[in-house]
């Protein structure tokens, strides 16, 4: 047993010293210039607006974010217009928007139907010139899911931007 045990830490140290190795660093843009002369484009990216996540049960996961973690809950908001109903979590300096299908071409009914328990579905990032960023977007060949700025559950300008161009996360942007 003794020997297993002087093994394993062995190990651990093997593999902590790896984990320890210099990572080559990159050096990051100076950020004393503006965001919009460092891209070259006539728009920036500003806060992380919310996470989105579809969930099979909208009254148990509200229920879990309320009486569990004591966040601050919205009543259920139904939107036919983008087949889902939507509650929203106020997180204090973020949000998060828990959906669920409303109808069967719900975009969110398919995801469920590959992920049973529910998961992230979206980020949404706020621009602050909706309609320049996705005209640059599309110069960089940036894919979007819809060909228009729709109005989105808040209210104002989102677009989709397809996962496969973004590192396989779908992001929305919303007009800030």
């Amino acid at each position: 047993m003794a020997r297993v045990l002087k093994a394993a830490a062995a190990n651990a140290v093997g593999l902590f010293s790896r984990l320890q190795a210099p990572i080559p660093t990159v050096r990051a843009s100076s950020t004393s210039q503006p965001l919009d002369q460092v891209t070259g484009s006539v728009w920036n990216l500003g806060r992380l607006n919310h996470v989105a996540i579809a969930v099979p049960d909208l009254e148990k996961a509200a229920a879990f974010y309320k009486n569990t973690l004591g966040a601050q809950v919205s009543e259920v908001v139904p939107l036919p217009e983008h087949g889902v109903s939507v509650v929203f979590v106020n997180l204090g300096n973020t949000k998060m928007e828990l959906l669920h299908p409303l109808g069967r071409d719900s975009p969110i009914a398919g995801f469920l139907q590959k992920n049973k328990a529910g998961g992230m579905h979206h980020i949404c990032i706020e621009v602050d010139n909706i309609n320049a960023a996705v005209m640059d977007l599309k110069k960089k060949k940036i894919r979007s899911l819809s060909e228009e700025v729709k109005i989105g559950a808040h209210g104002k300008p989102v677009i989709f931007l397809h996962p496969k161009d973004c590192g396989g996360v779908l992001v929305e942007l919303e007009q800030a």
